[in-house]
């Protein structure tokens, strides 16, 4: 059997440059692997069909990530995991580390780029076995050789066959092989107080809310009514993403940026949802965002795929309108995704057997997909998974007021267009948005908020052209 492996020479010898400090990786204008025509699925299925992986040298399995998640859904669905305490576990005879360090300022990528550069060096006990990336960043990873193609495990189109398409695209190298795989589809959409809405608009019912939101202009519309009664709708940075989701073309385009229609139209509505006094300026996260959690805040909606019911809306409090079921979920305006989180095998690994064994499990497993999105509230990337939780009571809500909403979770996650995915979407989308909140506040023109995100963008990527 030939053994596919990417050398830890090869790795040694890739530049540092190849990781900017920013969230978003600068390629300079090219990629850390070699351009080349992409393969067919037949000749990248003939390449894994031929791997041999040997055997299992590792008798440590270290794994890097941001936060508990992924270690909550390994400890809670992994088959035979043993865990020891909040940074260490056990399966079989190998100790796995979890190497957790929160992103706050960039640190998690900042500490994982240093971990991979120095990866060839490493003493075995200290090699990065597998690592997490987020949409955001995915291809400043995929794009290198520190990322092992899931075809040099072994790992074939028909293991990924019952996964949605996009999750694959994302991750996707030059040569058109799959980097990493994600047990998430993170399709989003509009998550309202239902008290509001019955209120406002006479109905709670989805399908009635969803018509009075079913466009931009009806979302205007009835964001009027909202405020008009004595509520907002949500903060601006709220439906960012969604505008963002909907571009014509991508933030670089022949080494200029350009800012697309469709964000622009996200800044006009938005300016006149706040003179109007629909929507506010929260941050997200912040202290003020976060009273839409409870009645009192008087907001009616926030914009988010399912990963947002389990660990933004505080449902185990009590008084929050989450724990008092009062939510409710519909498709909103635009279909858009936000986040997902993939599962990267570290080029150099000596433990591949076991990598490629919790990649297909966690995000190939149908019975552990499901244990995934029935405990975790998770919309997970199985089109068999949702279809059944669709059809079925186990995919009811207490949080959504017993509403079932994986149908419309699974039609938005095959409506994901990624046709204009760049590597420099992380930093144009924060400094965007960072630029304009000024000119939503009253502390700058329109145009001198542009020229602080032209500044901005010229400071993180000199490369560029920002007209």
């Amino acid at each position: 059997m030939k053994k596919r492996l990417v050398s830890l020479l090869a790795m040694a010898t890739m530049t540092a440059s190849m990781f900017a400090a920013c969230g978003t990786a600068d390629m300079g204008g090219g990629s850390a692997t070699e351009e080349k025509e992409p393969a067919s699925t037949e000749e990248i299925d003939a390449e894994a069909a031929a791997v041999d992986l040997g055997e299992d040298t590792g008798k440590v399995l270290n794994i890097y990530v941001w936060n508990e998640e992924f270690k909550s859904r390994v400890t809670d669905h992994y088959p035979n995991y043993e865990e020891v305490d909040a940074t260490h576990g056990k399966i079989g005879d190998v100790d796995v580390v979890w190497q957790i360090t929160e992103n706050a300022g960039n640190a998690y990528q900042d500490n994982l780029d240093a971990a991979l550069k120095g990866q060839a060096d490493a003493a075995d006990d200290d090699k990065v076995d597998i690592f997490l990336i987020e949409a955001d960043y995915a291809s400043k990873y995929c794009d290198t050789d520190y990322t092992m193609p899931l075809s040099d495990l072994g790992i074939t189109s028909s293991d990924l066959a019952d996964q949605y398409e996009y999750t694959q695209t994302i991750v996707k190298d030059g040569s058109g092989r799959v980097k990493a795989s994600s047990w998430q589809a993170a399709s989003a959409g509009l998550i309202y107080n239902r008290d509001i809405a019955k209120e406002v608009l006479g109905t709670e019912e989805p399908d009635e809310v969803q018509a009075a939101v079913a466009d931009w202009s009806k979302y205007n519309e009835t964001a009027k009514k909202v405020a008009d009664a004595g509520y907002t709708m949500c903060s601006v940075m709220d439906t960012y993403r969604t505008y963002s989701n909907n571009v014509s073309g991508q933030w670089v385009q022949d080494g200029k940026v350009v800012v697309d229609d469709n964000i622009m139209n996200w800044v006009d509505d938005s300016m006149a949802l706040v003179e109007d006094k629909a929507e506010t300026t929260y941050a997200l996260w912040g202290d003020d965002w976060a009273k839409g959690k409870y009645p009192e805040g008087k907001q009616f909606c926030y914009f988010g795929p399912a990963w947002f019911f389990n660990f933004c809306l505080d449902v185990d409090k009590e008084g929050t309108v989450a724990n008092d079921g009062r939510w409710g979920f519909c498709e909103g305006p635009q279909s858009y995704y936000w986040g997902g989180t993939w599962i990267c095998a570290a080029t150099g690994t000596d433990n591949p057997n076991l990598v490629k064994d919790i990649i297909l499990t966690m995000t190939t497993d149908q019975s552990v997909l499901k244990e995934i999105a029935t405990a975790d509230l998770d919309c997970v990337n199985s089109k068999t998974v949702l279809g059944e939780l669709a059809n079925s009571d186990e995919g009811n809500m207490d949080l959504l007021g017993g509403q079932n909403p994986y149908a419309q979770l699974a039609a938005g996650a095959e409506g994901i267009d990624l046709s204009n995915l760049s590597p420099y979407d992380q930093g144009c989308n924060e400094e965007f948005q960072n630029a304009l909140k000024n000119y939503f506040e009253g502390n700058a023109t329109k145009e001198e908020a542009l020229d602080l995100f032209k500044k901005a963008i010229s400071e993180k990527y000199p490369t560029l052209t920002v007209e």
